[in-house]
């Protein structure tokens, strides 16, 4: 609808967990650290966790395509909500091991087998279970008797549990206590920071082939920022429906009262008050307002909003990638 508008190849805030749009602040790019680490050293329990929206699953995804590239073989329980017999035939199913129907004692005895051969072979393997606050307790103990498979050496499934705050509430109950210690390897995934919001905008636009200086003005990433908390996903849906919003009026760029339009609709709280407006734009790479623009911008803080010109300023001038090492946009 408005790529054409603002010079983008495809939309560059759609909520779906490419891996070509990751993007790696200090605290994902260490939750990923701790994920392939988990795997490569062959970890028997490795647990992120981040609130919804954080980017988790898009996470996820990278780590099981890094996993791939590298010939290991990764299973992905998406849903985990399923009975430790439905489990049972998930892995003897992806590790072609036992034959549909095969009885879970049976099952475990071939899963282990299987297991061993492949270690015996070189062959890396992973179990990553996503949205893990959600399993029940007698999956917990399915996944405790998983971290028993092991040679004298090494753990033949490392485990990754990837869930919300959740996850590490029931991991601290009583009856897990024995899946807790098993534990090797533990993250938290935070939201972002101001600049690390701004930065996320640019990588993004960028990796469409837009250009970061004409799309938003400094004071609508601060509002984008504030309204979503930081959380990746809140941040693209603001974006996305504000460029909506500005290509049907004609508007470049995306300016903080478009973004305070896009927040009541959506019922977020605003990040300004048009009340509160100064004269003036102060847009990114110092773009003009726009023909039939009405009323001066909101003004963010001084300190907020040198923070954002500086993540555009930086990018402008050395047009270094945002994007983690070998993923798309770069």
């Amino acid at each position: 609808m408005y790529e054409r508008f603002f010079g983008f190849r495809e939309r560059p805030f759609e909520l779906t967990s490419d891996p070509r749009f990751l993007f790696l602040s200090p605290s994902h790019q260490e939750a990923l650290t701790h994920l392939q680490y988990g795997i490569s050293s062959r970890k028997s329990l490795t647990v992120v966790v981040g609130d919804v929206g954080t980017g988790k699953t898009t996470l996820v995804r990278r780590t099981l395509a890094l996993a791939e590239n590298q010939g290991t073989h990764c299973v992905f329980l998406k849903n985990p909500n399923v009975t430790p017999e439905e489990f049972s035939a998930f892995l003897g199913r992806h590790f072609n091991c036992a034959p549909v129907g095969t009885a879970r004692a049976l099952s475990f005895e071939l899963l282990e087998k299987e297991l061993t051969h492949r270690w015996a072979t070189g062959q890396a393997c992973a179990l990553i279970v996503d949205e893990a606050q959600s399993l029940s307790d007698e999956m917990f103990e399915e996944l405790r008797l998983l971290t028993n498979m092991e040679t004298d050496t090494a753990k033949l499934l490392p485990l990754l549990l990837v869930g919300q705050s959740e996850l590490g509430h029931r991991l601290n109950d009583h009856k897990l206590r024995y899946l807790k210690q098993r534990i090797a390897l533990r993250c938290l995934l935070r939201p972002l920071e101001m600049s690390e919001t701004a930065a996320y905008i640019v990588a993004r636009i960028s990796a469409v082939g837009g250009q970061s200086g004409t799309v938003f003005s400094r004071e609508a990433v601060v509002a984008i920022h504030e309204a979503a908390h930081g959380l990746p996903r809140a941040i693209s849906v603001l974006c996305d429906n504000a460029l909506v919003t500005a290509f049907a009026a004609g508007t470049k760029p995306v300016t903080a009262r478009i973004v305070a339009e896009v927040c009541r609709d959506f019922d977020y709280e605003r990040a300004a008050s048009a009340d509160e407006a100064e004269e003036g734009i102060d847009s990114v790479g110092e773009v003009e307002p726009a023909a039939g623009a009405t009323g001066p911008e909101p003004q963010a803080p001084v300190a907020d909003r040198d923070s954002v010109a500086q993540v555009f300023d930086d990018f402008q001038r050395r047009r270094f990638s945002i994007f983690g090492s070998g993923s798309g946009g770069q």
